[in-house]
């Protein structure tokens, strides 16, 4: 397994991206994994690792790259200066990278994320009909949007892939409530989806370097999600995207 530091440009800017790969020539299906609100810390490149460890090319960009280099501000106040418009466009200009690569196999491409993760891999679920799969970890106001337009939730009958979503039963932001509620949205509209609830699991559950790191979440819902993206990046013939 190889992993390190890429560059590519959006909107003439630089926006760094994490990547990790199986060893060997591939072509490798893909996933896009979005960073949590502490950006693509230690966390994040080792979430990006264990997709590559799986099998997978795993790509995680950093949606912090509008902020000067220098930039001190904590999670919190980064994220919120995220735009929908702004986060879609570098999601697909991560997308673009990958249907490039000679490791990568363009036409098999998924979607995870952890936090505000979670919300943007169900928004580009909607966004980019490219992602066969979409697996959101306990993503918090998918009911909100930033900026103008519509939010994440408002755009459910867009969604054209399978959903899995995981949930900590002791979150308050996605709260048990709000996992219903997107229950009976996708359901609503036809769209397959599984949804799994984790007792005794708050929010952040799969971070290790967290103090809300739950082993049992972790060790029950991460070989969910590696069944989930090898059923449909695998197993199912390549999905043949519309253009955007």
């Amino acid at each position: 397994m190889a992993s390190r530091w890429e560059e590519i440009k959006v909107d003439n800017n630089p926006m760094r991206l994490y990547i990790s790969h199986p060893d060997g020539a591939g072509p490798f299906p893909a996933v896009v994994v979005i960073q949590h609100q502490g950006g693509v810390d230690k966390f994040m490149e080792e979430m990006t690792e264990r997709i590559a460890a799986a099998g997978f090319f795993g790509v995680c960009p950093d949606l912090y790259h509008r902020d000067a280099p220098d930039c001190q501000d904590d999670g919190p106040t980064r994220r919120s200066r995220l735009r929908d418009a702004t986060v879609i466009k570098d999601v697909n200009a991560t997308v673009d990278f990958l249907k490039t690569h000679k490791l990568v196999d363009g036409h098999r491409l998924g979607i995870t994320g952890f936090c505000m993760g979670g919300r943007v891999a169900y928004l580009m679920a909607a966004a980019n009909p490219s992602f066969s799969a979409s697996v959101a970890y306990y993503g918090g106001n998918i009911a909100k949007a930033w900026g103008e337009g519509p939010s994440p939730f408002e755009r459910t009958a867009e969604i054209r892939c399978p959903i899995m979503g995981h949930y900590g039963e002791e979150d308050k932001n996605p709260s048990p409530e709000d996992m219903r509620r997107q229950d009976a949205e996708l359901t609503k509209f036809g769209n397959p989806h599984e949804f799994y609830s984790y007792p005794g699991a708050g929010h952040g559950f799969m971070d290790r370097h967290s103090k809300n790191y739950n082993a049992q979440a972790d060790h029950a819902s991460w070989p969910r999600t590696v069944d989930f993206f090898r059923r449909y990046l695998i197993e199912v013939a390549p999905k043949k995207a519309a253009a955007r």
